[in-house]
């Protein structure tokens, strides 16, 4: 998910907001300001109820991120790499660079966020009594409610539906028990997808009878557990077929590139219009990889500026490309699901040799599916050559 606003790097990891964190942001000031705050502290002006609440709205997307902190140190504790948290409207999700290999592992990272929000829930619930012997009602008022909000978070994510905390939980308990993560995974997406139309069902029934916005809510969470749940369940039916392959063996190869310096007109004319991809990786003078190129912002630069404009001043930073390794088997990578820019880059001592799109993963599983295995040599316009099974 692409990061509208950065927040900086703790520990390595690239924090930030999407653009409907921001949105969450208002919503959850207005909800305070104009209804909770007024009803359990009266007699505040109006000025001092917003600033109230876009201050305890702030503190709940605050908690929102050291949930999903949590999670990410925990991985980084198992040795694996993280790459960004990104917090937005129904929540927020952390980057991986790779898979728990244990039960155990998953079960850890899973825990440590609802374990994070109880904590906080219990802080924030510590400090009511002392703000009310103070006088403060208003303060008060909006600590008893960040409390009730993490505890409700924390509980909600333990729910046994992937993608949730919970179904995480379920996988990793079902993997010990059975020795068997596909099937694991499996039974974790299937309860995902049963719990998001169960939430979206009563979402609907609660619309157009007693709570309309907090039936809506419900729609939107409920249809986000059962697309990533579906997702999820599509990705790990990928990883049976083809995880044991390597990013070398499934990649698009050689790299079509272009450099820092090249002008828009010379990378579009050196392209053509002919080529399948719409994803460029870009590399330095060394060849070591800068950053990437999208046709779609390629396009955006004006015709008359092209002969000058050059790519570095356009591509995606380095940092926010998905890249793996040539020797990386897709099972440990961090192949599937398909990184947020719809491509990875795949690298050999830090230079491109190749990239990975949906249509290289697609093509393996329709080959896995038929017995066939990846040939190592490569056709035409950089397409994987694959044999006749």
């Amino acid at each position: 998910m692409r990061q509208t606003v950065r927040l900086g790097h703790l520990h390595g990891i690239a924090l930030g907001l999407h653009w409907s964190a921001l949105l969450l942001l208002g919503l959850l000031a207005e909800v305070l300001a104009t209804t909770v705050l007024p009803s359990a502290a009266p007699g505040y002006s109006w000025a001092g109820y917003w600033l109230a609440g876009f201050g305890f709205a702030a503190l709940f997307l605050a908690a929102l991120l050291a949930h999903e902190y949590a999670h990410a140190r925990v991985a980084q504790h198992h040795g694996i790499s993280v790459r960004s948290i990104t917090l937005w409207m129904l929540g927020g999700v952390s980057e991986l660079e790779g898979e728990p290999r244990r039960p155990r592992t998953l079960l850890h990272i899973a825990l440590a966020g609802p374990a994070t929000s109880l904590a906080l829930a219990g802080a924030f619930l510590a400090a009511v009594k002392p703000l009310g012997a103070l006088g403060s009602t208003l303060l008060e008022a909006g600590f008893a409610w960040l409390a009730i909000f993490n505890a409700t978070i924390a509980v909600f994510n333990l729910l046994p539906a992937a993608p949730l905390d919970g179904g995480r939980v379920l996988e990793a308990v079902l993997w010990r028990i059975r020795g068997d993560r596909s099937a694991a995974r499996r039974a974790a997406t299937h309860t995902g997808v049963a719990a998001g139309l169960l939430l979206m069902s009563v979402g609907l029934v609660s619309m157009f009878t007693v709570a309309p916005a907090g039936g809506l809510w419900l729609l939107l969470v409920g249809w986000y557990l059962t697309v990533v749940a579906r997702t999820e369940g599509s990705a790990s039916g990928v990883l049976e077929r083809i995880g044991d392959l390597r990013a070398e063996q499934l990649m698009s190869a050689p790299a079509v590139c272009g450099h820092l310096g090249q002008t828009v007109d010379a990378f579009i004319a050196e392209v053509g219009v002919t080529h399948p991809h719409h994803r460029y990786p870009v590399v330095d003078l060394d060849g070591h990889l800068a950053g990437l190129v999208m046709t779609r912002g390629l396009g955006r630069v004006p015709p008359a500026r092209r002969p000058e404009v050059r790519l570095g001043e356009v591509m995606v930073p380095v940092a926010q490309v998905r890249t793996a390794a040539r020797d990386a088997p897709v099972r440990d990578g961090p192949i599937i699901p398909m990184a947020p820019l719809g491509i990875i880059v795949v690298l050999d001592g830090g230079r491109p040799c190749g990239v990975l799109t949906s249509g290289d993963l697609r093509r393996a599983v329709v080959v896995a599916e038929a017995g066939g295995r990846p040939d190592r040599s490569r056709g035409p316009l950089g397409r994987s050559s694959w044999p006749v099974p």
